[in-house]
């Protein structure tokens, strides 16, 4: 592994960052809050001067191996939330250096779990630059660097592949670069036209700007305390609805259905699982809500929920920790169930259990047929087993990952049972609010700095599922360190 290759790439894509530093900047010295506009400002000086520095010092290269491409991917998140959090530590109210790590890093992986308390202390850039973490974080930082930076050349591909689902989903083609400006494009028009339906519902244009980016990214940062209840609007919630739904889905998908029309959307399958496996969700919520048959207010409420916990997004239009443990159990399902492979949403994603119950399903027809050929297919096409493995892998992984994180805050933490898988849920699959004191209208400021460093890698590793990171722990990923030369062999070894 060439290590300043990999530390150049990184700083490269930190000091593009650094220019999104300039919209909550200006938006402070609007408001008349220098402190907040000085807090921007050193932010981008101190980010700008880390990656002009470390930047120039090695060349991109055309090539990277399939180690480099995954150090790039793994650190640049680590890099972009620690240099994301400078302002949170520098504005008036400032966070303790573990908050606004915590706070950055649920920012850039869409996660939406916060550690704030009172709201009112912080300014409309603040809230700003928290939505606008989200919103880079939601279509992914190495797709806009890929548009943004073309020396990284043929590399792009790599770190696309690096960063993308490793799910059987919609496929990333050849012209990468091409493919990133694409659905960068479509991400923009899908945020701006939430931008004049929220308007259109009697929201001005910063709240619709806000709550348009952290929808369309999954996040769920709201300024607000409350969430959306704080808003109070059934119409800015059914739109909120089915913005969540297209957050969770393909954008790939999403583009290919804009290019030949919508009925692209229901040929396929995980999509038509998605909203089918939703929508049972929602029913049921809404009756066990009402009792009987469901009213408007109580369906509404459901759809709201299931929406935002499946789609990852952690938006709130009622406080659901006051709901009985049959709502509740059902809300748990909708954040395992998770959205679809190439969504801004966090989780397993539902293809891929999809593929695990066609696993489970052949298997029990082989243990009657023991001779017959089955073959696992999923879109006409048979699933390798490399794929299959690795679908597999990627499962067990999140599961002990929940287990494991939830055992640690329980354990540690002395929080309930419930309270601390739930938080574990909503960390590793990049959910946002748990139950009990960290449920959608409480915070996660009661846990304990380590903790709260245990939940921040709990954030990063299910925003890059898992994988990517466990491949950099081994020995074999580091074998041949050098700083800046490779030999011939490794230069010229594709990922």
């Amino acid at each position: 592994m060439r290590l300043g290759v990999v530390v150049a790439i990184i700083a490269r894509l930190v000091r593009l960052f650094a220019l999104a530093m300039l919209p909550p900047l200006v938006l402070a010295l609007v408001d008349g809050n220098t402190r907040t506009a000085l807090a921007f400002g050193g932010a981008g000086v101190v980010s700008a001067l880390f990656g002009s520095f470390f930047g120039r010092m090695v060349q991109a290269p055309r090539l990277l191996q399939r180690n480099e491409a995954m150090a790039v991917v793994a650190g640049t998140w680590l890099a972009l939330a620690t240099f994301g959090g400078l302002p949170y530590v520098l504005v008036e109210h400032g966070l303790a250096p573990m908050d606004a790590l915590f706070e950055a890093m649920s920012g850039f992986t869409t996660t939406g779990a916060t550690v704030l308390t009172d709201f009112t202390h912080y300014d409309r850039a603040f809230f700003l630059w928290r939505a606008m973490t989200q919103w880079f974080g939601g279509l992914g930082v190495i797709a806009l660097g890929v548009v943004v930076l073309p020396r990284l050349g043929i590399a792009g591909r790599q770190l696309m592949f690096a960063e993308a689902s490793a799910a059987p989903s919609e496929g990333i083609s050849p012209q990468v670069r091409e493919t990133a400006r694409w659905l960068w494009i479509l991400y923009t028009g899908l945020s701006a036209l939430l931008v004049a339906l929220l308007m259109g519902q009697g929201l001005s244009l910063y709240d619709g700007i806000v709550h348009s980016m952290t929808t369309m990214s999954a996040g769920g940062f709201s300024p607000y305390g409350r969430s959306i209840e704080d808003i109070g609007r059934p119409g800015v919630e059914w739109i909120l609805v089915v913005f969540m739904i297209i957050a969770g889905s393909s954008y790939a998908l999403q583009w290919r259905a804009f290019a030949r029309g919508p009925q692209e959307l229901f040929k396929d399958g995980e999509f038509v699982a998605y909203v089918l496996l939703g929508a049972v969700i929602t029913g049921g919520l809404a009756l066990v809500l009402a009792g009987g048959s469901p009213s408007e207010p109580q369906l509404r409420a459901a759809a709201f929920q299931v929406a935002s916990l499946a789609s990852s997004t952690g938006y709130a239009s009622v406080d659901y920790e006051l709901w009985t443990p049959a709502a509740k159990a059902l809300l748990i399902l909708a954040m395992l169930l998770g959205g679809c492979a190439g969504s801004a949403c966090g989780g397993p994603k539902v293809v891929r259990w999809l593929i695990l119950g066609r696993f489970f399903r052949r298997e029990v027809l082989q243990a009657l047929h023991p001779r017959a050929v089955l073959p696992l297919t999923w879109k006409g096409r048979t699933v390798t087993p490399p794929i299959l493995r690795s679908v597999l892998m990627l499962i067990f992984a999140f599961l002990g990952l929940y287990l494991f994180v939830g055992v640690f805050l329980v354990v540690a933490e002395g929080v309930s049972l419930e309270e601390g898988f739930a938080s574990s849920i909503a960390c590793v699959g990049n959910i946002g609010p748990g139950f009990g004191r960290f449920g959608p209208m409480g915070s996660f400021a009661g846990y304990s700095s380590l903790a709260k460093g245990v939940l921040v890698v709990a954030m990063w590793l299910g925003r890059l599922e898992v994988m990517t990171v466990l491949a950099l722990v081994g020995r074999e990923a580091w074998r041949g360190v050098h700083w800046r030369d490779a030999t011939r062999a490794d230069a010229t070894r594709a990922a």
